[in-house]
């Protein structure tokens, strides 16, 4: 069986062991353990990767081939790139910490387990995919099983969150079947067959009055997975219902579907279409970003906060796409990376404070530096690392977005890279607030003092995710070097439009 396939046969076989499961502990044995063995995969990937391609030149490596469905040319089609490589590693590194995040989780945990393994299954399979219909398929996997997360084991207005959440992504989705089927019956422009293969369509010159319809109704499909305004309205309830290890799902790994889809399918397919539709899509995320910043900062709902933070570092992944060269497609998937980290840190960390306090709300905390230290101090590092300081993985990646954006000399673009910046300042407030609010001055509650310590399965989940936000941010050429040979490819095709 080849290197890819694994990471969807691995999680099934998980998925089979869970049936037969009898209690909690059984349960998150077998997922802890299936999702180790998909982590310690995707490390072999990353070192896999890098020896094959220094004897291999092809845009994507490992590919594999099996015709599906021969009517409509549908083939199981697969392949990885350095960025394919990298969303992989963050998929099984936030599943594995949101495995030993839930490791209490005691109401229905089989049916919990299979259906957070359920998702990340169909993340994995998105991320191999290199068939237009597979990979559609997978998007589909993924994002279904939300609803009974949320709906059944989330908080608050559950079902309204679930249903908002499901009806907002099914009506993207319905977009971006229409805008792959446009792709599909434009793939044999040339006078070829009809393909999905996403490699062999971005060797046809698709009309360009096709591309400049179907690109905004693909870009859009995509984009509201990854909190495009005004398009963004289901993520903060989606987050603020839902359970700790499905936050960070949601916000650390689902939501980089949005992004890498934008950028593997409606740009690289329809180039013409992006650049035409790149100034209207441009200001729209700019709005997100400042947006996104401005309501965080109004927020006193710690997951909240924490969702609104996405919408706006989410939209600088779509600005620095937009932007259109190699330095700002840099920094956005390597923003994309960083933000997946440390939103699922985010998202751990205050699941753990709830537990303790029974309130998310900043105003009725105080003091939790001196009763829950570990915990606290890592909420200070991971708010650091959000706000862009030196060191930490989010400094590179805005770093690139920013001079990258900034390269093109024409005032549109030089105006709205500033304001995009701007967005940084407003960062720094509300994290900076929380931060003062709940972790500094004296305790409000004495029963605070008698808060547990941080325990070894909280601990494992914590610095499986704070490990890679550190390691990017102290040596992050590596990956960047990884990431940008990827990007060859994808200059070289725009720059033929």
């Amino acid at each position: 069986m080849d290197i890819l396939t694994l990471f969807i046969v691995v999680p099934v076989l998980t998925i089979l062991a869970l049936v037969f499961t009898r209690d909690l502990k059984q349960s998150r044995i077998v997922a802890a353990l299936g999702m180790l063995v998909q982590f310690a995969m995707s490390i072999n990937l990353v070192f896999a990767y890098i020896r094959e391609k220094q004897i291999n030149d092809d845009i994507m490596v490992f590919t594999r081939d099996l015709t599906w469905f021969e009517t409509f040319n549908i083939h199981y089609a697969i392949g990885v790139d350095g960025i394919s490589v990298a969303m992989i590693v963050l998929a099984s590194i936030v599943v594995l910490a949101g495995v030993f995040i839930s490791w209490k989780m005691e109401d229905l945990p089989k049916e919990f387990f299979i259906s957070l393994i359920v998702l990340a299954t169909g993340v994995f399979g998105f991320f191999i995919s290199i068939d237009l219909f597979t990979m559609f398929l997978f998007y589909e996997i993924a994002v279904i099983p939300m609803y009974l997360l949320i709906g059944i084991w989330g908080s608050g207005p559950r079902e309204y969150s679930a249903m908002k959440l499901t009806l907002m992504l099914m009506g993207a989705s319905a977009l971006l079947l229409v805008g792959i089927l446009g792709i599909y019956f434009n793939s044999g422009a040339d006078g070829g067959q009809l393909t999905y293969n996403i490699l062999d369509i971005a060797r046809v010159n698709i009309p360009v009055d096709a591309q400049n319809l179907f690109f905004p109704i693909t870009f859009i499909g995509f984009a509201v997975l990854g909190a495009l305004f005004p398009f963004h309205t289901w993520s903060p309830d989606g987050h603020a219902s839902a359970p700790t290890a499905v936050s960070m799902l949601h916000a650390g790994v689902l939501m980089k579907l949005g992004g890498y889809g934008v950028f593997r399918v409606a740009m690289y397919l329809l180039p013409a279409g992006a650049l035409s539709w790149s100034n209207f899509f441009i200001v729209l995320s700019v709005i997100g970003v400042i947006y996104g910043a401005l309501a965080a900062v109004k927020q006193t709902d710690l997951k909240y906060i924490n969702a609104y933070s996405s919408v706006s570092h989410l939209g600088m992944v779509l600005f620095a796409l937009l932007m259109i060269n190699k330095t700002s497609w840099n920094g956005a998937i390597l923003q994309s990376l960083s933000h997946g980290f440390m939103t699922a840190l985010f998202f751990a960390l205050i699941g753990m404070i709830y537990g303790r306090t029974h309130t998310r709300d900043v105003t009725k905390m105080g003091g939790l530096l001196k009763v829950i230290p570990f915990i606290s101090l890592i909420y200070v590092i991971a708010g650091l690392a959000s706000l862009g300081l030196p060191g930490f993985s989010g400094f590179m990646a805005e770093m690139q977005i920013f001079v990258g954006a900034f390269e093109h000399p024409d005032m549109f673009h030089r105006v709205a890279t500033i304001i995009t910046v701007s967005a940084i300042v407003v960062t720094a407030v509300y994290i900076l607030r929380v931060v003062g609010m709940m972790l500094m001055g004296p305790v409000v509650h004495q029963e605070y003092f008698s808060f547990g310590k941080a325990t070894w399965y909280e601990r494992t989940g914590v610095f499986l995710l704070l490990i890679p936000i550190v390691f990017m941010g102290v040596t992050p050429l590596w990956l960047s070097d990884l990431i940008r040979d990827s990007l060859e490819p994808f200059i070289r095709h725009m720059a033929q439009v």
